[in-house]
C-alpha cells in the first residue's frame, strides 16, 4: 500500500521564497463616472460588486458575454486562457469584467452600472 503522507517539495538551498502582495489600482466607470478599487488579485465584476456597484453578468467565468464592456484605458489581465471576445472585439478594446483583472489604474465603458444598494 502507498504511503499516503506527503512531504512538501524541498526548496533549492539560495531560493527565497517572496510572499504575493496585491496591487491596487483605481477603477472608473463610464459613463456614470462611479469608481473604486481594484486589486490585482479581483475581477472587475468582483471588485464592483465589492464597492456596491452592479454590473451586468451571469455566468462569471468569460462565456455568457453578459458584462462585455469597453475597455477606455488602462490594461487588464484574464484569469482564463481564453475569454469569450472575439480577436477583432479585443483588438478593439473589449473586455468581459468577469474574468479580467487590472494590471494598471483602468477606465471601463459600461452604461448599464448601477448602485448595488440603492434605496
Amino acid at each position: 500500500m502507498p504511503n499516503q503522507s506527503q512531504t512538501p517539495p524541498a526548496q533549492a538551498p539560495n531560493e527565497v521564497t517572496t510572499p504575493h502582495t496585491a496591487k491596487n489600482f483605481a477603477v472608473r466607470i463610464m459613463p456614470s463616472e462611479r469608481q473604486f478599487e481594484a486589486t490585482s488579485d479581483d475581477t472587475l465584476l468582483a471588485a464592483a460588486e465589492q464597492a456596491g456597484i452592479a454590473l451586468p453578468s451571469s455566468c462569471r467565468n468569460g462565456t455568457c458575454r453578459t458584462c462585455i464592456s469597453k475597455l477606455i484605458a488602462g490594461t487588464v489581465a484574464y484569469s482564463i486562457e481564453w475569454p469569450g471576445v472575439s480577436l477583432e472585439e479585443k483588438q478593439e478594446g473589449y473586455i468581459l469584467p468577469c474574468v479580467a483583472k487590472a494590471t494598471s489604474d483602468v477606465v471601463v465603458e459600461q452604461a448599464q452600472a448601477s448602485e448595488l444598494w440603492a434605496g
